[in-house]
């Protein structure tokens, strides 16, 4: 079904792709705000999912930990990409991927949807 679905961040996301979802129209929780600073991936991820949230990381230890809730069958879906990408493009290229992904039927096929940002 195609839509606007949920968001939770993690710390690694920074203000300006929050503030920007915002203004679209994306409902964003962020990591600090619920969980505080430093919090370790797994109950991050955790909450995400028992919120039935998607998780937005540009954090190769949490794609390892969801590639691992992948394997034991847990349910979670997840938005990745390269946070190096990030640095390289414009705010609106990023914002536009997630309005991208809700035009799609079915967006979390794959419980993992990687970012497609151009190259």
């Amino acid at each position: 079904m195609a839509g606007r679905f949920p968001l939770f961040t993690d710390e690694n996301i920074d203000g300006p792709i929050i503030r920007g979802l915002r203004q679209r129209g994306w409902d964003v929780q962020h990591a600090t705000k619920e969980l505080g600073e430093k919090t370790k991936d797994a109950p991050l991820f955790h909450l995400a999912a028992s919120l039935d949230r998607v998780f937005v990381s540009t954090d190769k230890d949490m794609l390892k930990l969801a590639k691992g809730w992948l394997a034991a069958g847990r349910p979670f879906r997840m938005i990745w990409w390269e946070q190096s990408e990030t640095q390289r493009i414009h705010l609106s290229v990023v914002l536009d991927a997630f309005e991208d992904l809700a035009v799609k039927d079915h967006p979390f096929v794959y419980p993992i949807a990687y970012l497609k940002l151009p190259k």
